[in-house]
């Protein structure tokens, strides 16, 4: 039993569970605007996500000498340069204005981590208000916008919307990690929970979701994605607002990071068995 869950804590640390995230959000796009599966797009977006997200985590570590590092600390750094490899191979099979617009994401990821602020002192992680919509901002080009400039698909009206969104739902997404890490962020990070505290942040996160609700219904092409997505309005809806500051371990990183799946698959089932 211990080993399963040395497995499992493994699986969340590395960050493989939100590139599973990231990747059922390319699959969602799918179903919204069909296009050519690309396995060399998915494989850089997929390990681009693992190398980025722990290159966040865990660089501030990496300045120690290796062998201070925790064994499964260790086992993630190899695990992230092997990723890092991956990306780079992947990389090497896409377009040149992929990978140039592919360049913005990357280059938010090394100001969000590497401090280039006030003497070299400060990343953009630190200044108020943009950690969350720097991660959302990552997350809508990763899962969209790279795509269509990879097959050449026109943006429209619909698109937009579709691509707004997807930017409201990241920010609710990251709410109960927000309330989670209100015991732990410095003030000075200004966060949404430090600014209007919890009860507030949730009325923010079911406004920014009604939203997102409304822009299901004007610009999502057939019923079977509203219908889905109204069910994944609703459990979005339960783990805003049972999220706690005091939460468990695994209620932000694994649960409330498996809604993008959940949706995936609901979409999967519904188009295959009742579509």
């Amino acid at each position: 039993m211990n080993f399963l869950k040395k497995i499992f804590d493994f699986y969340i640390n590395s960050s493989i569970h939100v590139a599973v995230a990231v990747y059922a959000l390319l699959r969602i796009t799918e179903f919204y605007y069909p296009y050519p599966y690309k396995i060399e797009f998915v494989g850089f977006i997929f390990f681009a996500t693992i190398t980025g997200y722990n290159f966040v985590k865990y660089a501030g570590l990496q300045q120690w000498h290796f062998k201070t590092l925790t064994s499964q600390t260790r086992l993630i750094s190899i695990f992230s340069w092997i990723s890092f490899i991956f990306t780079l191979y992947f990389a090497r099979q896409l377009d040149y204005k992929t990978l140039s617009y592919a360049a913005i994401p990357t280059v938010l990821t090394l100001m969000y981590a590497v401090p280039f602020l006030s003497g070299f002192e400060r990343n953009l992680r630190s200044v108020a208000h943009l950690k969350i919509l720097v991660v959302a901002v990552c997350w809508v080009m990763a899962t969209m916008v790279l795509n269509f400039i990879d097959i050449g698909y026109t943006f429209s009206i619909n698109e937009i919307g579709i691509a707004a969104q997807r930017f409201l739902l990241v920010i609710v997404w990251m709410l109960p990690f927000e309330i989670r890490d209100l015991q732990y962020d410095k003030i000075s990070l200004q966060t949404v929970p430090q600014k209007i505290g919890v009860p507030n942040t949730k009325r923010l996160g079911l406004a920014l979701l009604m939203i997102a609700l409304v822009l299901e219904f004007l610009c999502s092409p057939g019923v079977m994605h509203r219908n889905v997505f109204m069910i994944v309005f609703f459990i979005t809806l339960v783990f805003l607002m049972r999220a706690k500051v005091n939460q468990s371990r695994y209620y932000s990183s694994f649960w409330v990071e498996s809604i993008p799946i959940i949706w995936w698959v609901l979409l999967f089932g519904y188009h295959n068995i009742l579509g």
